[in-house]
């Protein structure tokens, strides 16, 4: 069926890790989630990769989430335009990475008038806490509810995206603090990853590739006490390649 006009849209996958109460992701297979990072959670809790849906008030699709984004203006550029489309309709505002993703494009992906989705990939670090409308909300990307048209599909994109930049750049200076211990760290590459990694490797690549820098200041002792742990920053504030042939793998 021949389409009378056509529309650019931008999409975005927003992606943080976050604290979830534990019956939210009930239907997750413990395998399917980092087990050590979890340990690290209150016994209600477990951290995992999460994505910004808002629900869909109308049809077509009435009730399934999306991801943010919308239609593209004669006087704006499509990154102007992502960036627009998160403050207006889910009132995130500042993004600490954005980058196109891929072009969805097939004839049949929405209902007519034809749209094709310019999609991206952002992030926000751990410690932030955009104020949602009541319409939006964080889930986890291990458990994602239904989705509108073939935003499931961007999503895995997106997550694909991440977990592959990880190994060869220094991509997650997105995703942590300013300042973080290595555990801290560890929990967001096995959340990003959706496997375990090991901390003391995970140190020593990346600072062998001048990824982290030393703050010579410590955390706060725990409740349980013992030696306060090291603090760490990223050494840049974004992205570069750090290795273009590295890859990190799952453990056997």
């Amino acid at each position: 069926m021949p389409h009378s006009n056509t529309i650019h849209e931008s999409l975005t996958a927003v992606f943080q890790a976050r604290r979830f109460p534990t019956d939210i992701t009930a239907g997750c297979s413990p395998a399917e989630l980092p087990a050590e990072v979890n340990r690290r959670c209150p016994p209600d809790q477990r951290t995992e990769l999460a994505v910004l849906l808002w629900q869909r008030a109308l049809d077509p699709q009435r009730g399934t989430w999306s991801l943010p984004g919308g239609r593209l203006r004669d006087d704006e550029d499509l990154d102007t335009s992502a960036r627009r489309q998160l403050a207006e309709k889910v009132d995130v505002r500042e993004l600490t990475h954005l980058e196109q993703l891929s072009v969805f494009s097939k004839p049949d992906r929405v209902p007519d008038p034809r749209r094709i989705a310019s999609a991206y990939l952002g992030l926000v670090p751990l410690t932030a806490d955009p104020q949602l409308p009541s319409d939006t909300a964080w889930h986890p990307v291990s458990a994602l509810p239904h989705m509108s048209f073939d935003h499931g599909t961007v999503v895995d994109h997106a997550r694909t995206r991440l977990a592959a930049k990880l190994s060869y750049t220094n991509i997650a200076f997105a995703l942590a603090p300013d300042r973080f211990t290595m555990s801290t760290l560890r929990e967001i590459y096995c959340v990003a990853l959706g496997y375990d990694v090991d901390t003391t490797n995970l140190q020593r690549v990346l600072s062998r590739r001048k990824v982290i820098t030393p703050t010579g200041a410590t955390a706060a002792p725990g409740r349980a006490g013992g030696r306060p742990a090291a603090l760490y920053r990223f050494s840049d504030s974004g992205l570069r390649v750090t290795d273009e042939f590295a890859v990190f793998r799952p453990p056997n």
